[in-house]
């Protein structure tokens, strides 16, 4: 197949969508697919772009992805603004600069004539192009949404104002609608896309994956862990990823700080982005906290293998708008996640019977999870164990790209056999849905 990929977010960001989309796009053509992305010069998390790109040329690369691949990739990347601290209508322009400067890299590949071509949301307000170069080469228009970028908009309350709420609504309602297919990283967010109006037949499960032959448990005294300092009974508590406003990163900073009496527990940040000063700020007034910058994928299993328990908050008024990328490379390390997460959304279902879960924005409620992890190596090596399980069964890459790939030849008529629907298999739906071990009963008797 030709695949025409629209992404804000690419290679060689290591973290969130473009890390997803970089994967996506290196699978295919390792499966003989020809391949184009139109894309920005990478920026995220850091929100700054890379040195050795322009904001403000277009610039265009052809490579192998790896040595694995057969076919050629080329990269188109477009001027895109990238604000230093993303805020409400900064980040609209930022969206905006990129949909604007992306429509005559999306219109040169009409005579390319794809058969597919993929838009990944963010960003939604790419959706005309992606359209047009679908309809007039007559390819597949698919839609997936790693985020569903307005609604968390409104949630987080960058913008308050009902009528533009509506207004803004209902364009996204038409245009979700006018793909071909649509698909959503979790099973409730494709809930949210039928309810958007998407119909339910076009509608797919998409979830994130991870390699698990390259993040695995390590049998072995990790390194990076006497590099760092860090005796070996001492309980290290991970965060690993981007800071920003959906991951309430208020809350790890008060949680170090309360457990500043335990230095038997310590903390380690890997993170960036805007947030990361107050994070060093914390780490040069505390002995039990030590902030790295973000790790390259060559260290990323040796990075979550210094984990005890790795840390996953969220605020709450963003449950099921987003499915957190880092989750699925916390699983496969064979580590319990400590989560903040209402019952019934997707991360607790998830997390069910594999790692803890406390109630969003109370410190107490993930004090008191992180204190009965630390304490209960037994606890932690169990919930790490079936979170290992699942993370091999249904989140290893080649079922997720394998079935995602059968879809996407479904779709524009290349295979024969089960229909669109029956050639992905809904692995969401595979979760034995036992009851999440909630710890925010706890909470009144944390100190």
């Amino acid at each position: 197949m030709r695949i025409l990929v629209c992404s804000i977010n690419f290679t060689p960001e290591l973290t969130g969508v473009g890390k997803y989309s970089g994967e996506m796009v290196e699978w295919l053509l390792e499966q003989g697919h020809e391949v184009r992305v139109v894309t920005a010069p990478p920026h995220y998390p850091q929100w700054k772009v890379h040195e050795g790109y322009s904001a403000w040329q277009f610039s265009r690369e052809r490579r192998s992805a790896t040595i694995a691949s057969i076919s050629e990739l080329e990269v188109t990347r477009c001027p895109t603004w990238v604000p230093p601290v993303p805020r409400s209508w900064s980040r609209v322009l930022h969206l905006l600069s990129f949909s604007l400067s992306s429509w005559p890299a999306m219109l040169k590949n009409v005579f390319w004539k794809p058969d597919v071509v993929l838009l990944v949301a963010p960003t939604l307000f790419c959706s005309p192009q992606a359209l047009c170069v679908a309809r007039l080469s007559r390819a597949v228009a698919w839609l997936h949404v790693q985020d569903f970028e307005l609604d968390a908009a409104f949630q987080l309350k960058d913008f308050s104002s009902n009528p533009l709420r509506r207004c803004i609504e209902g364009v996204e309602r038409v245009l979700m609608r006018s793909f071909d297919h649509a698909s959503a990283i979790s099973e409730k967010m494709v809930q949210r896309l039928v309810a958007k109006g998407v119909d339910e037949s076009r509608c797919v499960l998409f979830p994130n994956w991870v390699d698990t032959s390259v993040i695995y448990p390590l049998q072995h005294p990790v390194s990076l862990r006497v590099e760092l300092g860090i005796a070996d009974d001492s309980v290290v508590a991970l965060y690993s990823g981007s800071l920003g406003k959906k991951q309430g990163m208020e809350l790890l900073l008060d949680v170090s700080q309360r457990m500043a009496a335990r230095p038997e527990i310590r903390f380690v940040f890997c993170v960036d982005g805007p947030s990361r000063e107050q994070f060093a700020q914390v780490a040069k007034e505390s002995r039990n906290v030590v902030v790295l910058p973000l790790q390259p994928m060559s260290r990323l299993n040796e990075l979550l293998n210094i984990a005890d328990i790795h840390l996953l908050p969220q605020l709450a008024c963003a449950a099921d708008l987003v499915m957190p990328s880092k989750l699925t490379g916390m699983m496969a390390s064979g580590k319990p996640v400590l989560a903040t997460a209402e019952p019934g959304t997707q991360i607790a279902e998830l997390l069910s019977q594999r790692g803890l879960v406390v109630t969003p924005g109370s410190p107490e409620a993930f004090v008191s999870g992180l204190i009965r992890l630390a304490e209960s190596p037994e606890l932690r090596k169990q919930l790490g164990r079936k979170a290992r399980e699942y993370a091999t069964t249904h989140m290893d890459r080649n079922y997720v790209l394998g079935r995602f790939e059968l879809a996407m030849r479904d779709a524009s008529g290349q295979c024969s056999g089960e229909t669109l629907r029956e050639s992905i298999v809904v692995c969401a739906g595979e979760i034995a849905h036992e009851e999440p071990v909630f710890v925010a009963e706890e909470a009144n008797t944390a100190e």
